[in-house]
């Protein structure tokens, strides 16, 4: 696929937004907020429905990774933009070696998943102004132990 040198850069500035997001004892929103908009949307109400800005998500994820503190995405297997919209369709991995989730000891159970990020740009600041996230959550929980006798929040 062929993008214009801004459509490049508007995939990098996606891309730079996750690898700090999934990156454990790095994510925070803190850490984000130089490529986010004011006033940013997050959009996720079937798997982060208290987060409202990539910052808030950021944090959120971080939370996660404190339970799974190997997540990574293991690779993009799509990257996509079309003007200042921005499509990521990727593989992520992790295990529950960390802190407790959910009152769920750690376990050391590993489970591979799907999501697919949905961004969009402003262009002349080159600052993120949406996120909206579909995620395969059960697929992630079911394989971390994360479903067993608990209801999934």
């Amino acid at each position: 696929m062929s993008f214009t040198a801004q459509e490049e850069k508007n995939i990098a500035l996606a891309k730079a937004y996750m690898d700090i997001a999934y990156t454990p004892g790095k994510a925070s929103g803190k850490a984000v907020k130089h490529l986010c908009a004011p006033g940013n949307k997050f959009i996720a109400p079937g798997t982060f429905p208290e987060c409202s800005t990539l910052e808030e998500y950021a944090e959120g994820h971080a939370e996660i990774m404190k339970a799974a503190n190997d997540l990574k995405i293991v690779s993009y297997d799509l990257a996509y933009a079309k003007g200042n919209q921005v499509t990521l369709r990727y593989t992520a991995s992790g295990s529950h070696s960390g802190s407790d989730h959910n009152g769920i000891k750690a376990s050391g159970k590993r489970a591979t998943w799907t999501a697919a990020a949905l961004f969009e740009v402003d262009e002349k600041a080159g600052l993120l102004t949406k996120f909206v996230k579909d995620w395969d959550k059960y697929t992630m929980w079911k394989g971390l132990g994360w479903t067993d006798n608990v209801e999934m929040k």
